[in-house]
């Protein structure tokens, strides 16, 4: 959730939309938490008998962004929540489960004790989720980091300090926590770009520095305290922090909270060069009722109105729809009522802020500010935290683990882990070649096939030859193969999200050899196999050459275009220019026709001039063409 209200509409026109090689070779730090609950919830409510899909979401989603995106993600799980959170979770249970929130204030009655512990239980499953995706993730090899309390805190920690490039996460407390470029939605598999928010993008556009969105957040209100102020939204809250600059606004919050006013900064009317008491109203000549310019109906008729007599009329003019009086004191009686209506909303708006109760909550603007996540000489502390090391999967180890928890046949399993595999080959080859080393131990680097456009982007198709010292494997693969072909398409019936769609790589049998075409990002390749790739490109660069040489070729072996003055002709000119040869054609035939019907040859002299006119349109078409 994050900041309550509509906050990610508030940032939308801010966003930039990301395309799919914004994250190659950029670490990112995932809210693992933001995972399992989006998509369990979306994938269930299409299709329920889908088995475990929170295991199902984060296997899939770490191959796409490991190898589509080639991205080093590093993921984050939530520690012990706060007490602020675990109120809002059960009151967001009772709102959802259609109870009266005040259960929350007697926790001793049955009711709310009930309602407790349905909240614990509900937390109890989904921590098992998250316990199960992370020892998933640590068989692929993944690095996995434990925050002390909310792991977007922890995300947002990481990304401001530069450990990370982004974080990837839909909750808006990131920003509250120093996150300085957030990645709301993600979908690797599709061509269209994913949103990427700035801080300093939204620090341009809205004015909106970190605590002044930690501001909006207590008056709107947010995971840890579901209220905010009442009759604040969105809106209005982000009028009311941006009277006050970043530094500021929290300490005049809390002296607003007192029942203190604050002053105000009055940016209106100072442009003008005249000076007026507060409070005190501007004294306003009496204007025209029937032009609405200063001075009497009355005395307009004895004096032409010098406004109207500028407008060159020598009567008054009739007032417009909607006409506003420009003269200085108009002017500055309109000021001085926009400026007692921005003191009324202020007034108002403080008085509504002193009605809360202990507002703002001190410990909610420690915990954004992270006063209690860092030692005595600033530095991060990370609860948990193992080294950013991406390590080879656990092949065998994954196999049982996907085929304990989803049921998946093992051939499925090695066939959907290719990819990834073939993507730490390219990157370790790529750091130190030393051409002995095999792909799953048992695949050989063999040659670029061709260039494949995928997701909006290049890959290259590389060809892996199986070695010979496992000959007798490949034969139990190719079965194996067969097999996930055939419980492919009964497990692909789960998927419900474009980005669970993975890359399957094809198996060949060549003169008695194994092939393996897997989908690889071109840079990678290029930086592995430099050699390999330059000669495709040459190949390919000559089968290209060669092709058009031959088109060239066959175009000069043709007959020779018919001489053209380069203007194209109408249909009307072209027959005109035509019709002495249509003349003469039909004049031969029709010689020919009198000698077969022999017939006096003085008649063959008689052929009228205007013979081409007696015979039909379609006729003489014919026998221009023939």
């Amino acid at each position: 959730m994050g900041i309550g209200g509509s906050f990610w509409d508030l940032l939308k026109p801010y966003a930039r939309f990301e395309g799919v090689d914004f994250l190659r070779d950029k670490r990112v730090a995932v809210d693992l938490s933001f995972w399992v609950v989006q998509h369990d919830a979306a994938i269930h409510r299409k299709n329920p008998s889908v088995r475990s899909p929170h295991l199902r979401v984060t296997f899939f989603r770490t191959l796409a962004l490991f190898t589509k995106l080639g991205a080093f993600p590093v993921f984050v799980v939530d520690g012990d929540p706060s007490p602020l959170k675990d109120q809002a979770r059960v009151e967001r249970f009772l709102r959802g489960s259609c109870l009266d929130p005040s259960l929350l204030r007697n926790p001793s009655e049955s009711a709310a004790g009930q309602t407790a512990s349905a909240s614990r239980k509900r937390n109890r499953v989904f921590s098992t989720w998250v316990q199960e995706c992370v020892e998933l993730l640590e068989i692929l090899g993944m690095p996995v980091l434990k925050a002390q309390s909310e792991a977007e805190a922890l995300c947002a920690q990481l990304n401001m300090e530069g450990h990370v490039h982004a974080c990837i996460t839909s909750d808006s407390d990131a920003f509250l926590y120093g996150a300085k470029c957030v990645i709301k939605g993600l979908q690797s598999n599709s061509k269209e770009p994913f949103e990427c928010y700035y801080l300093s993008d939204i620090q341009d556009g809205l004015g909106l520095k970190r605590k002044q969105m930690i501001a909006i957040a207590l008056l709107v209100g947010s995971d840890h305290d579901l209220q905010g102020v009442s009759g604040f939204g969105t809106e209005t809250a982000l009028r009311f922090v941006k009277l006050f600059s970043d530094d500021e606004v929290l300490d005049r919050l809390c002296e607003v909270g007192k029942g203190i006013i604050p002053p105000f900064h009055r940016d209106i009317g100072t442009h003008l060069d005249y000076d007026m008491h507060e409070g005190e109203a501007a004294s306003r000549p009496p204007h025209c009722s029937h032009c609405g310019h200063p001075g009497s109906r009355r005395a307009h008729l004895m004096t032409a109105c010098e406004y109207c007599i500028n407008c060159d009329s020598k009567s008054c003019i009739m007032k417009s729809t909607g006409f506003k009086c420009n003269c200085s004191s108009c002017i500055k009686d309109r000021i001085i009522k926009e400026q007692r209506k921005q003191e009324t909303w202020q007034f108002k708006a403080c008085q509504k802020i002193a009605a809360e109760h202990d507002f703002p909550s001190k410990e909610i603007i420690d915990m954004y500010l992270n006063e209690s996540s860092h030692d005595e000489k600033g530095a991060l502390v990370l609860v948990d935290s193992p080294s950013f090391r991406w390590q080879k999967p656990s092949v065998e180890n994954l196999v049982d683990f996907l085929t304990f928890h989803q049921h998946w046949k093992p051939c499925y399993i090695r066939q959907r882990i290719i990819p990834m595999l073939s993507t730490i080959f390219l990157r370790e080859m790529a750091l130190t070649p030393d051409g002995g080393a095999f792909l799953y131990d048992q695949y050989e680097f063999h040659a670029v096939e061709r260039t494949k456009i995928r997701y909006g982007r290049p890959y290259y198709s590389v060809k892996w030859k199986k070695a010979t010292h496992s000959s007798d494997v490949a034969r139990t693969t190719s079965k194996e193969e067969l097999e996930s072909e055939q419980t492919s398409s009964q497990i692909a019936e789960e998927s419900m999200d474009p980005i669970d769609d993975p890359d399957v790589p094809a198996l060949l049998f060549v003169d008695g050899c194994s092939f393996l075409i897997t989908e690889e990002i071109t840079e990678l390749v290029q930086s592995a196999f430099p050699k390999a790739v330059e000669k495709f490109l040459q190949e390919k660069h000559s089968k290209e050459t060669k092709w058009s040489s031959r088109k060239s070729d066959k175009s000069k072996a043709g007959s020779d275009p018919p001489k053209s003055s380069g203007v194209q002709l109408s249909i009307t000119e072209f027959y005109r220019s035509t019709k002495p040869a249509v003349r003469r054609a039909i004049q031969a035939k029709g010689k020919q026709k009198n000698l077969r019907a022999e017939e006096p040859s003085d008649t063959s002299s008689n052929i009228s001039p205007n013979l081409d006119q007696e015979i039909p349109k379609s006729v003489r078409r014919r026998l221009l063409f023939d």
